[in-house]
């Protein structure tokens, strides 16, 4: 009990309770007037110290309404304090205050609006630099646990941050608010942002004194186009956008760099092809080295930004997860439907234009340039994916100059975008009849359909219906000739040869991407540049699709023989992705060469293989995947013995191979590497392999093998039971608790080939092996019903095993067998 509160203490006082001076003494005053008395002293320390225990305070008077209103005002007077370490302390308290307050008040809203977030706000504009920074980070803490309203948010909150970042705010006030801002704008809402924030950002970015400011901006833009969306993005943000990527500070354009991806996402794809690319280019030429580091980091996934999962059939998840997306078999506009994605061009085989003219439901339509198979001037003609895709790319890019309107607005037609008037395809119709399948030709018409309100659309499906007539007829013609001399004639329905052109994303971004395994922009850019470019490759390809893969696959083969180690670990990680993306043909012709060769890697590539092995050989065929039974050994080997986690992770890959085999193959194969883990040097090895073990003797029993299983049972007994060491015998008495377990044969085998060598451990010498006996018997046979019928075999060896481990001499072993099942329940790993 304190007599006298704090004024006799020191400096050193940590070891006292914090709210000593409310405790009795000779000034005859209340708890609340003690408060008064020590939160208003004239000792600064003893005002520090109320600061620094205001939430106990809170916690002695919560009970009492008016004794707790009555401290809150004690508080809000106190946060005027003239002395700014007090403001600092209070302030610091402010996160924990209102959480207490949250759980514990039903009135908390009122209380903490009316009291608190007054303090919060006015700190921000303290002339203390320490409170200042303070009540930024209470502001964030605050609102990550969502404890200040919406209401408060924007009549208390965003009208101070609007002021500190007017033009005549000062310097060192307007940087803080600008950062505290753009850490605000992702907890809060779209409306929000829209409303109070949106047109402050755009002038800060647009700030010609302060190059801080800018920065800032530059570096949480892509933030602020995620909350308010594209319409907002467009309209506002992307002309801000292009002012900070041409800023005359490298650190600013570097900071756009970085978040171009996320703008990118917030953009439509004509913006994203027709302005941002361009723009990205720019950057990713500028002449800063750092700037064109961070470009091509940002390059592989700013081209992930033109992948539509409706035609790969796939998508990326926020985790890095690769997912398919859920088809519907009767939607003709899913993935399963729509055998190719047709983005082509209207001009002549002489001009590509970066995008695709768009319908009015925002579809490419498609045309004679995309059935044969794109630049007629190639040799190579396009390959049909394995996968289906859609056909769709929108061009949201409509003209932002009056004049520009003007000019453009005879070609205006009912598709409401202004572009050229389609040409005439007339002159081309015998080309149709000799170098494009009939099945094109009907898709491309399946797409005019929905567009026969457009003259030009009419007059296109009426050329190409007259060119799939003539066609089928002379196909016909040809058939009835030539069936029997050309019985093998499959050719006709196999797709062309891919073509070394892509329009999926502008050329010059692919082209940038693929230069990336060139040596000189190691020297010039990034010394790791081949790794960024390994890193995003799964992305890119999933974006380019299986019929582009052409476009990546050399450049996939000079990152996997890099002389880097680190590049190709990174692709020996994604690989398992990259075998999704591709389909059973391209792995089994392009990755899985690459893949034997990671197997022969170090074991730093090696790991990367190991880890998602499971995942790899689960899309190959069965004969493929069989191949593989005689190099899983190989795993066994390491450059390292001491790098027991790679054998770890073989053994957690091997649990989950199993299902991929037969129990032949199991038996075969598995089960010598499973047992030769279980003998591993290293504790956490043997105990993963020990659970390896009885999912192998689960296979045999689920598939019927019950020779095999009882096989398996024997070399278990040999093996372990009757090891010399003792931790052999106890990772027997493990093996079948979990045998029981998990169900993994009939409990009338259990009994008959595994429980009397069980009961025979019950004597052993040492009592580690004895305390995972009991356990196994009391926690897990004792426990099935089979064992408690009346009669059974070993039921009354079981019961009379548990008695004497019951009375055994130790201490552990005894509590174990005890008859309180709950008790037993506890962990014995400490005992291993």
């Amino acid at each position: 009990m304190s007599l006298f509160g704090f004024d006799d203490y020191g400096s050193e006082c940590d070891g006292i309770r914090i709210t000593a001076f409310l405790d009795a003494g000779q000034d005859n005053l209340t708890p609340l007037g003690r408060l008064e008395k020590y939160a208003f002293s004239e000792n600064v320390f003893n005002r520090q110290i109320v600061a620094r225990g205001l939430l106990d305070v809170l916690r002695e008077f919560s009970d009492n309404e008016n004794d707790f209103i009555s401290v809150m005002e004690t508080v809000a007077r106190m946060s005027e304090d003239g002395e700014p370490t007090v403001r600092a302390e209070l302030m610091e308290q402010v996160p924990n205050i209102a959480m207490f307050l949250h759980e514990s008040q039903p009135n908390f809203p009122a209380a903490f609006s009316r009291y608190l977030v007054p303090i919060v706000v006015r700190y921000l504009t303290d002339p203390n630099n320490q409170v200042r920074k303070t009540s930024q980070a209470a502001l964030l803490v605050l609102l990550e646990q969502g404890l200040i309203c919406k209401g408060d948010m924007e009549t208390k909150v965003c009208p101070v941050l609007l002021d500190l970042t007017e033009p005549s705010s000062d310097d060192d006030y307007k940087i803080e608010a600008v950062a505290i801002m753009c850490k605000l704008v992702t907890m809060l809402s779209k409306d929000t942002v829209e409303h109070l924030l949106l047109l402050r950002f755009c002038e800060l970015c647009s700030d010609a004194r302060l190059f801080q400011v800018r920065k800032v901006c530059a570096a949480n833009f892509g933030e602020f186009c995620s909350i308010v969306g594209q319409d907002a993005t467009e309209k506002l943000l992307m002309s801000k956008f292009f002012d900070l990527c041409s800023d005359s500070l490298w650190g600013i354009r570097k900071a756009c760099a970085e978040c171009f991806m996320i703008v990118s996402n917030s953009t439509s794809p004509g913006v994203r092809r027709t302005k941002l690319s361009p723009l990205f280019i720019s950057l990713i030429s500028d002449q800063s080295r750092w700037v064109r580091q961070a470009a091509f980091q940002s390059l592989g996934r700013f081209i992930s930004t033109f992948a539509n999962p409706s035609s790969t059939g796939l998508y990326f998840k926020e985790d890095g997860t690769l997912l398919e997306v859920p088809r519907c078999p009767f939607d003709r506009d899913s993935p399963l439907s729509i055998e190719s994605s047709m983005r082509c061009s209207f001009n002549g085989p002489t001009e590509r234009p970066s995008h695709p003219p768009i319908n009015q439901d925002g579809r490419s339509t498609p045309t004679l340039e995309c059935m044969s198979g794109g630049d007629r001037r190639s040799d190579s003609t396009h390959t049909p994916p394995r996968g289906r895709h859609e056909v769709q790319e929108r061009n949201n890019n409509p003209p932002t100059n009056n004049e520009e309107t003007e000019q453009t607005d005879e070609n205006f037609n009912s598709f409401h975008y202004w572009r050229p008037p389609l040409p005439d395809i007339s002159e081309e119709l015998e080309m149709l009849k000799d170098q494009v399948p009939l099945s094109q030709i009907q898709k491309v018409l399946d797409c005019l359909q929905p567009h026969m309100d457009d003259p030009d659309a009419q007059a296109q499906v009426q050329v190409l219906s007259a060119a799939l007539k003539a066609a089928q007829q002379e196909r016909q013609s040809e058939d009835t000739e030539g069936q029997s001399e050309n019985l093998n004639h499959s050719s006709y329905s196999c797709p062309p040869p891919p073509s070394p052109l892509q329009n999926v994303i502008p050329q010059q971004l692919l082209d940038q991407y693929l230069s990336m395994t060139d040596p000189a922009r190691a020297q010039t850019v990034d010394t790791e540049i081949a790794k960024h470019c390994a890193f995003s490759l799964p992305g890119v390809a999933l974006t380019l699709g299986q019929q582009n893969w052409h476009c990546l696959k050399d450049t996939y083969e000079t990152l996997a023989t890099d002389v880097q180690w680190k590049v190709r670990r990174t692709l020996a990680f994604s690989i398992h992705e990259l075998a999704v993306i591709l389909g059973d043909q391209l792995t089994a012709a392009d990755l899985v060469p690459i893949f034997n060769g990671f197997l022969k890697d170090l074991d730093e590539v090696r790991i990367g293989v190991l880890k998602h092995l499971y995942d790899f050989l689960k899309l190959l065929h069965a004969e493929k995947r069989r191949e593989y039974l005689y190099q899983l050994q190989e795993f066994m080997v390491t450059d390292n013995s001491r790098n027991w986690r790679f054998r770890y992770e073989l053994a957690e890959q091997l649990i989950l191979i199993i299902e991929l085999y037969s129990h032949y193959d199991v038996y075969d194969y598995l089960r010598q590497i499973a047992l030769t883990l279980c003998s591993d040097k290293v504790s956490e090895v043997r105990w993963i392999s020990y659970k390896l073990v009885v999912e192998i003797l689960q296979k045999m029993y689920a598939c019927g093998a019950h020779d095999l299983g009882l096989n398996f049972i024997n070399e278990l007994i040999v093996r372990f039971c009757h090891c010399p060491k003792w931790v052999g015998r106890q990772a027997f008495a493990f093996i079948c608790q979990a045998i029981v377990e998990e169900d993994c044969m009939p409990m009338d085998q259990f009994a008959q080939h595994l429980l009397p060598s069980l009961l025979s451990l019950s004597s052993d010498p040492v009592a580690n092996v004895r305390v995972l006996v009991a356990k196994a018997l009391r926690q897990s046979v004792m426990e099935k019903a089979y064992f408690k019928e009346p009669g059974s075999a070993y039921s009354d060896e079981l019961e009379e095993t548990v008695m004497a481990l019951q009375a055994d001499k130790d201490r552990d072993v005894r509590f174990f067998a005890s008859q309180d099942s709950n008790m037993a329940l506890m962990d014995t790993a400490a005992l291993i």
